[in-house]
Formats: structure tokens, sequence, C-alpha cells
């Protein structure tokens, strides 16, 4: 294993399934041995210093809240049930689809959490499109997102699954919830599958929604239902007369929505005042959670690693500024029908027009210059990369991230460092793009642009 990708992965605490190193006589010049122990401890320091410090220089435990004391009775058990507190109200939900789609999801449910004052419980997440790249289980939220500086900033607790009921050991828990997938959509009949509930041994009875939780009541093609639509559900005046017989669940149960565990099975097409506004930045589930959903520590400076390792500069040296590109090409070729995949997506040029604008405004607007243009993207073919390379931009080497780190590290990382740019230009209509450049302009106060695509000259 790569030095560099060893040490790195140890520091960051990723030790699992690196193996015992083989016995060897020790030879080393005692020089060379001193010399190698001051450059770890300098590394290490480095590294440690890194990952303690937190904005306005407090130390993380000097951030953390004991929200647990005030939202749970008992530490994590066989149900979960044993650890709520019976004067404070819940709301959860379910992932179902791909990863960025999902952390919106997460974010609806948490605005309807703050909107409704219930705690949120998250669920992992479900890798369902990086399976495709390999196995993997679920993930955590926490092992993406900094929950306990979420909490600091948002004033709220906040909670994960695993806090509340033991992955390991869990019984069978049975549970409530509304059906919003059906309620929003003439053409379904079920609730939306999660393999969550499963992996959580939750036996759920869905209950189907009022049809008036829609945004567009006529519109067929549309599934959005409304923040404040569904959280009226959360209240017993409006639960109550809105009551009907519920589905039996898997194991033959019916139950009405539970009232202190508000439960919800699918919560992606929600919003405020028009579908997908997470694209605008008055939209109130990316003000008032997703904006502040910032990655951990560690996934921060693995993102560091990679772009530093992609442009050629020492591992621990600070990272410059540079351009992250998002090219989403794999599943969209499905969009373009009849049209060739060459004249469907945007080529390199229109990306590097953007690109030079991109850097235009960032000179204009700080007087910095960017030398560092990062491609990330799902595309495969060889010659297209080697017209990437050709135009001076780098990518980040992933030949052996899912080796070394997980099945889940590709987009993670990716995503970090899109998010760490100083100007961004995205892919039109894709929720990786779009979250990446509301993550660059609120963070960074950086330049966004997007790549229109799906027909010839479609972004002329």
């Amino acid at each position: 294993m790569d030095s560099g990708y060893t040490f790195l992965r140890s520091s960051l605490g990723f030790t699992e399934g690196l193996g015992r190193a083989k016995k060897s006589p020790l030879k080393i010049n005692a020089f060379l041995l001193v010399l190698i122990s001051f450059a770890t401890l300098a590394l290490v320091s480095l590294w440690y210093s890194q990952s303690t410090s937190e904005p306005h220089g407090l130390a993380s435990s000097e951030k953390l809240v004991p929200w647990d004391a005030r939202v749970l009775r008992a530490s994590p058990g066989k149900h979960f049930r044993d650890a709520l507190r019976p004067d404070v109200k819940y709301i959860t939900s379910w992932p179902a689809a791909g990863w960025t789609n999902d952390v919106m999801t997460m974010a609806n449910m948490i605005y309807l959490g703050v909107i409704t004052e219930r705690v949120p419980i998250l669920p992992p997440f479900t890798p369902s499109h990086v399976l495709q790249d390999g196995e993997a289980w679920v993930l955590p939220f926490g092992e993406v997102f900094d929950v306990p500086r979420m909490q600091k900033a948002m004033n709220i607790p906040i909670l994960e699954w695993h806090d509340v009921k033991r992955d390991e050991d869990g019984e069978r828990d049975e549970l409530g919830c509304w059906n919003i997938w059906e309620a929003t959509q003439h053409r379904e009949a079920f609730p939306r599958y999660s393999n969550i509930p499963d992996f959580l041994n939750l036996d759920i009875s869905y209950t189907l929604a009022p049809n008036w939780i829609k945004l567009w009541a006529n519109v067929d093609s549309d599934p959005h239902a409304t923040f404040w639509s569904l959280a009226r559900l959360g209240y017993s005046e409006t639960r109550d007369v809105n009551l009907r017989p519920p589905r039996f669940s898997p194991y033959n149960v019916s139950l009405p929505p539970d009232e202190q565990l508000l439960c919800y099975d699918y919560l992606y097409y929600v919003c405020a005042q028009q579908p997908y506004e997470f694209t605008w930045e008055y939209s109130p589930a990316w003000r008032f959670v997703a904006q502040h959903m910032h990655f951990t520590r560690r996934l921060e400076r693995l993102a560091n690693f990679y772009i530093n390792r992609a442009i050629g500069i020492p591992d621990i040296e600070p990272t410059p500024a540079y351009i992250a590109i998002h090219a989403r090409h794999r599943d969209f070729g499905d969009v373009c029908g009849d049209i060739p995949l060459q004249d469907c997506f945007a080529p390199l040029s229109a990306i590097a027009r953007r690109v030079q604008e991109v850097k235009d405004e960032l000179f204009q607007k700080k007087g910095l210059v960017v030398n560092y243009v990062l491609m990330t993207s799902d595309e495969n073919d060889p010659p297209w990369w080697q017209e990437v390379a050709e135009l001076g931009w780098v990518k980040p080497d992933h030949s052996r991230t899912r080796q070394v780190y997980g099945t889940w590290y590709p987009v993670l990382i990716d995503a970090a460092i899109q998010s760490g740019a100083a100007g961004f230009v995205g892919t039109a209509r894709s929720t990786m793009s779009v979250m990446a450049a509301r993550r660059v302009a609120a963070w960074q106060d950086g330049a966004i642009r997007y790549v229109e695509w799906g027909r010839p000259g479609a972004d002329d």
C-alpha cells in the first residue's frame, strides 16, 4: 500500500483492513532512524492540530452540546422506544435514492423537524447507486457530516438511529408512518420502498396521506408535497380527521401514524413554493439546514490530500485555491434518447469557456488568480480524459480509493473536493452539481456556473 495512503488512512482513523506488517530485521542507520522519527512526529503533530481545530478557535470538546440528556432517557438498546423521552416528540423518514438526493431528503426531514419542533432521528444512507461500483453497506450520516458542528450552528438536537437503537442486536419494532409517495402520485400503488427499515428491524404500517398535501393537485407529472401541509399531519387536530385504515405491515400489523415519532416514507419531493427549489438560494431547506451540513474534518482533510496529489504538491502542504468541475455523464446518457452522446453532453470547449468565466469573476471580485482546475466526473472514456489532461486540468486519482477507504468514498471525496473550491462549474440539472454550487457560493463566497446539455450547442 502506498505510504502516503497508509499514513493518511491511519491518521484519519481508518484502521480496519490494513493488515499486519511483515516483521523484518531492524537494520536501519541510527541517523536515518532519528530523521524518520522527527519527520513522523512533525506530520502527526500537523495532522493532529488540523483535526482538533474548529471555527473561532474552539476545540471540539468545547463546542459539543449535551443534547442526549435532554432528548433521550437511555442509551441505545434493542428497542428504540426505550431510549425516547415521553415528553419529547421526534421525526424520521427513509432514504431511497442516490446519495445526493438522499442528502436533500435528510435536509427536508430536518427542516420539517424545525417547523414542527420535533427532534430529527436520521437514518443511515443507503448504497443504492454506489453498488454499481462494488460492495457497500449503509453509511451513518455522522460519518459524512459534522453533526456536533451542525447542532451548534442550528441550535437544535440532532440524533441518528444508532443513538436510539443498537444495530447489532436490535429487535423488531412496530411503527406507523404516513405514505406520501402514493398520495402525491396517482400512478403509484405502494409507499416508497427503502431497505433502511429492514436494516433497522422496523415493521412499518403505512397510512395513505390526504391528497391536499400535494403542491399542484392537478399535475400528475409532479410529485411534490409542501412542507407545511406535511407539518399539519404532525398535529393531532389534523392527524385525527385524516386517518384512514392503515396498510398492513410485512408482519401483518395495522397501526395509525405514530404521534410521538412522526414518520414519512419519503421526503425528497418536498418544497415550500416550487419544485426542486434547492436550485434557488431562497430554499428554506438549504438556508436553515443544508448550508450547516459541513463535511467532517476527516473528510475535508482527505479531500485536500487527493487535491494535493492531483496537482503534484506535497501531501502536507496547504491546498491552494482551485476551480472544481463536475461533469455528470453516466446515467444522464439515458436522457439523450436518439441523440449521440458526443452531441448530447456538453463538449469540453463549453466547459472550458465556463471555467474561464469563473476565473475572470474570481479575479474581478477578489483579485484571486486560480491556476489549478480539477475535473470530477463519472465518465469512463479514456480519450475524453486525455482531452481533459490536454487542457491542463487534473483529476483525483481514485484508482485505489475503493480498496483503501471503501466503495462510498469516491463520491464522498469528490463532493468534498467540489465544495471546497474557490469556483465551481457544474452540470445543469444534476443534484450533485446543485449542492456543490450552493456550498461553494455559501461557504467559499465563490463563483459558480452551470453547463447546459441535451442537444448540440445547448450551452452556446
